[in-house]
């Protein structure tokens, strides 16, 4: 790790406010500096600047993953389950975290606080890192005492996304790839093979049929397309980066993602599970409601379910109802509203909430089970008949080779 320049604000044993400045790797060593020295830390400020800045490329999307904040939520519930002091937990994660952009959020938040910061509040100034569930959560351990019993709900609750997530990713990646492949082989075959074949035909001479037309077209379509197809392609991709999480294109986007011919189902059950299981996680570790509403929907990834829980939080503030607004939005199905009443009104929220999660973690899975069998067989069948059709169309004139030849 480079050397930092940090300026500092300390007051001596008199009471005095003394400034300067001190290099170090973090905020943490500065002020063991500090204190080693009988200051008193008031503000410590990094100052990186000319050759000492340090250069940093971005990053789309949150540089850390699920799955590494559910290994530092698992292992941080241990050690402070054990008796080790929240410092001391802290810089053992910072040591032997993997991820770079992890392990230099908790360094930071060591420093932080080590300076007098909540955890908490320390994990608000990293929101690029750590999610607004965990850091509520943590926050409502901090104020309720629990904060290892919190701890390992966050890395239960992204274990199980990591899980969901998994099991997609296993299910679609078979269909994309031989799609992938239907593509690159058909604009290889237009590209390079049907020119050979039409430049033999030309020279023979005679009419050709129909199909043989409509390829040799197409390659020269290709030819012309291809190039500007794919710098279309990357042009559309760094686009769609920059405003794909744009509210107004999530407002038209999301609601079409459900209605898919046969995609829909899928998302809105994978969007139903981590809408049901954040909002259970959050109510059982003392979030409030109306924070917790005003978290999940956007935890879903999808602006229908943002919008229902807009709804529901409104009712909530009026004191109406939990589930009653929930029937004016079609993405809820009927028995997920009946189990959010019962639960509502037993006062078991949490748990029915979890019982609706795993009911739609095993649909999920059920789902992509169901999709990946029956596209498997759809996606050969298609790439067969896409390239037997080109191959079809290239030898149907040489069936006449002979007569031209006479």
């Amino acid at each position: 790790m480079s050397t930092l320049t940090f300026e500092y604000a300390v007051r001596d044993r008199a009471g005095k406010l003394v400034k300067g400045t001190l290099e170090a790797e973090n905020q943490g060593q500065v002020v063991q500096k500090l204190k080693t020295m009988g200051y008193a830390p008031v503000s410590i400020t990094k100052t990186n600047s000319g050759m000492n800045k340090e250069i940093t490329l971005p990053t789309l999307g949150n540089p850390v993953k699920l799955k590494d904040l559910a290994v530092m939520a698992r292992q941080f519930a241990t050690m402070i389950n054990s008796g080790l002091s929240l410092l001391r937990a802290l810089t053992i994660l910072a040591d032997q975290t993997e991820n770079k952009p992890l392990r230099e959020a908790l360094a930071s938040i060591r420093a932080d606080v080590e300076g007098g910061t909540s955890l908490s509040s320390a994990m608000a100034k990293l929101p690029k890192i750590f999610p607004p569930l965990m850091i509520n959560m943590c926050r409502a351990g901090e104020v309720g005492g629990f904060l290892d019993t919190v701890l390992l709900q966050i890395a239960a609750n992204y274990e199980a996304e990591v899980k969901l997530r998994g099991k997609i990713k296993s299910a679609m990646t078979y269909p994309t790839v031989v799609f992938c492949i239907a593509i690159v082989a058909v604009i290889g075959m237009l590209l390079f093979i049907v020119p050979i074949f039409a430049k033999m035909f030309t020279d023979l001479g005679g009419e050709l049929p129909a199909p043989t037309k409509v390829l040799v077209l197409l390659s020269s379509v290709a030819k012309v397309g291809a190039p500007v197809g794919i710098v279309a392609l990357i042009v559309f991709s760094i686009l769609w980066q920059r405003i794909k999480h744009k509210d107004g294109v999530r407002m038209f986007v999301d609601p079409l993602k459900l209605k898919m011919p046969v995609f829909g189902t899928l998302f809105s059950k994978v969007a139903l599970s981590r809408y049901t299981r954040n909002l259970g996680t959050m109510l059982r570790s003392g979030v409030p409601i109306l924070q917790a509403l005003d978290i999940v929907g956007e935890t879903s990834g999808n602006m229908v379910l943002v919008k229902a829980s807009r709804d529901v939080q409104e009712s909530v503030r009026r004191g109406d109802s939990l589930s009653q607004p929930l029937t004016e939005h079609s993405v809820f199905p009927p028995m997920v509203v009946q189990m959010l009443a019962v639960g509502e009104d037993t006062g078991a929220m949490d748990t029915m909430l979890h019982k609706i999660s795993d009911f739609y973690d095993q649909e999920v899975e059920a789902t992509t089970e169901a999709l990946t069998s029956l596209i498997e067989p759809l996606m050969i069948a298609v790439l067969g008949g896409i390239i037997g059709s080109m191959i079809i169309a290239l030898y149907m004139p040489i069936f006449k080779v002979f007569d031209l030849i006479k």
